[in-house]
C-alpha cells in the first residue's frame, strides 16, 4: 500500500504553508527509457497500482508518459506527474516559462503536477530569475506545485533571499550508500520533501554483499531492501525500471519490515554517488 504526503509551498518571509496537495510516496522513474519501452512501462505500473510517474525534459520521453497516461483507464486526478526544467534551458525567466509551456504541450496534459529545477542553473546570476518563472508556471495553471533537483544545503539556503515561495520539493540522490542525512535535514527545514532517486546506486550496488545479507535474513531481494530503506527515510521513492517483473517487485518492497536491521544499514554508509552530483556545485 503506498503512503501519501502532503507537499506544499511554504512563505520566505513566515515559514507558513500556503497550500498543500497530496503527493504518492512511491512512483515510477523513467530515466534512459526510449519511447515504447516507456510508454508500455508506464501502463504496466499504472495497472499495478503506481500513481505516480517521474520524467523530464532531458529523458526525451515525456511524449510516451502523456500517452500511456491517457491511453490508461485510470483518471488523470489519480496519477501525480513530474517533469523537469533542463538545466540548459535554465538560463532566464522567459525560457523557463517557454520550456515548462513546451514539456505540457509534450505530455499532452492539461496540467503538470510538479515541475522541477532539473539542477542550480549554472550562471549563478539567472536563478532568482528563473525561479521567479517557475512560480509564474504555478500561478498561471501549468503546474500544481513547484521544485528543485540536485540541490545541495548552499542552493537551498540561497533561496531564501530570491524566492517568494520556497520549493515544495528537492530530488535528489539517496540510498544505503548516500543516506543524505544534512542534505536531507536542510530539505526539510526550508519546508520541502525529499525526494529520492536512483535508490539501487543505479544498480552499482545491487550485488553488495552486505545487503545481500540484509536481505536475506528479511526475506527480500538486495533491490528491495535498499528501495525499502529509501522509503523508510521518509522520502518519496522512484526507483527505474522497464522490466514488467522488476516494476511489481519495486512496489512489493513496500510490505518488507526491515525495521530491526537499522544498525546494518547504517553501516552501509560511505558517501557513494553513483552519478551526476551538482549538490556540491557554488
Amino acid at each position: 500500500m503506498v503512503d501519501h504526503v502532503m507537499i506544499g509551498h511554504s512563505d520566505t518571509e513566515t515559514g507558513s504553508k500556503l497550500f498543500e496537495i497530496v503527493m504518492p510516496r512511491f512512483g515510477l522513474g523513467v530515466w534512459q527509457m526510449n519511447g515504447e519501452e516507456c510508454k508500455s512501462s508506464v501502463i504496466h505500473a499504472l495497472n499495478q497500482g503506481y500513481r505516480l510517474i517521474d520524467t523530464a525534459t532531458a529523458y526525451g520521453n515525456e511524449e510516451a508518459v502523456g500517452e500511456a497516461i491517457r491511453e490508461s483507464k485510470i483518471s488523470r486526478e489519480e496519477i501525480f506527474v513530474v517533469t523537469k526544467l533542463r538545466r540548459v534551458h535554465a538560463t532566464s525567466y522567459d525560457e523557463t516559462l517557454q520550456r515548462c509551456r513546451e514539456s505540457l504541450e509534450r505530455l499532452n496534459l492539461d496540467y503538470i503536477d510538479l515541475y522541477l529545477v532539473h539542477a542550480p542553473p549554472e550562471d549563478i546570476s539567472v536563478r532568482a530569475d528563473v525561479w521567479r518563472a517557475m512560480e509564474e508556471c504555478m500561478k498561471i495553471g501549468l503546474t500544481r506545485s513547484i521544485g528543485v533537483s540536485n540541490y545541495g544545503k548552499a542552493h537551498l539556503e540561497a533561496m531564501r533571499d530570491y524566492a517568494t515561495i520556497l520549493p515544495a520539493v528537492n530530488q535528489i540522490e539517496i540510498h544505503p550508500w548516500l543516506p543524505r542525512h544534512e542534505l536531507r535535514k536542510a530539505t526539510i527545514d526550508i519546508g520541502a520533501v525529499p525526494m529520492g532517486y536512483s535508490p539501487l546506486a543505479r544498480g552499482q550496488k545491487v550485488n553488495d554483499s552486505a545487503i545481500l545479507k540484509i536481505a536475506e535474513s528479511v526475506g527480500c531481494t538486495s533491490a528491495q531492501a535498499a528501495i525499502k530503506w529509501v522509503y523508510d527515510t521518509g522520502s518519496i521513492t522512484i526507483p527505474k525500471s522497464s522490466n514488467y517483473g522488476r516494476i511489481t517487485e519495486n512496489l512489493e518492497s513496500l510490505n518488507f519490515d526491515i525495521s530491526y536491521f537499522n544498525d546494518d544499514f547504517s553501516s552501509l554508509e560511505e558517501s557513494y554517488v553513483s552519478g551526476w552530483d551538482p549538490t556540491t556545485e557554488p
